[in-house]
């Protein structure tokens, strides 16, 4: 099942999402299903509960090289329930972020470069796990999803907000 994903101004992604308490619970299944399906049909590289509607603590990091991330390093996609995270180092880097549910804009965010998570798997066991660079990047974006926060209240500065066409122009420059 394919998802209509909640647009920058919808009430679901400005709420505290819901804890999930019975992983088997076959209302867990049907929404991680459905944001699986969701997201492959983007060129995201993850996904939050809130994004398709459910105030749900779930998300789904997918890590893949899109022409949104080329250089995003490969993975399985993975289904974290209730996650959270500490941060393992205060060393944070700016870098540019987009979002499914924020279209046509492009910012650069700071996030820090290596965090420990825990979460559990759609099995029901406890998972935790060493992060860094871009895929603590997508956790981090992911997890402020579930804290009814988007990676624009993130941005320290109006002028780190780009439109997507200008954010391609000023890569292109770069690669050129």
């Amino acid at each position: 099942m394919i998802c209509e994903i909640a647009q920058l101004g919808a009430q679901v992604l400005r709420q505290t999402a819901e804890a999930v308490a019975d992983v088997h619970d076959t209302e867990v299944r049907r929404i991680i299903e459905a944001m699986q399906s969701t997201l492959a049909t983007t060129s995201g590289v993850g996904i939050a509960a809130p994004q398709i509607g459910e105030s749900k603590r779930i998300i789904i990091i997918a890590s893949r090289p899109t022409p949104r991330y080329p250089s995003a390093p490969l993975m399985e996609p993975t289904a974290m329930i209730n996650p959270g995270f500490q941060i393992l180092s205060d060393q944070q880097e700016k870098d540019w972020e987009g979002c499914l549910s924020v279209p046509g804009i492009r910012a650069l965010v700071p996030r820090f470069q290596e965090i420990g998570i825990h979460y559990t798997n759609q099995q029901g066991d406890l998972v935790e796990s060493k992060l860094s660079g871009f895929v603590a990047r997508i956790f981090q974006h992911e997890y402020d999803h579930l804290e009814g926060k988007t990676y624009l209240d993130r941005v320290e500065n109006n002028t780190d907000i780009f439109a997507e066409s200008e954010f391609v122009k000023l890569i292109a420059g770069r690669n050129a």
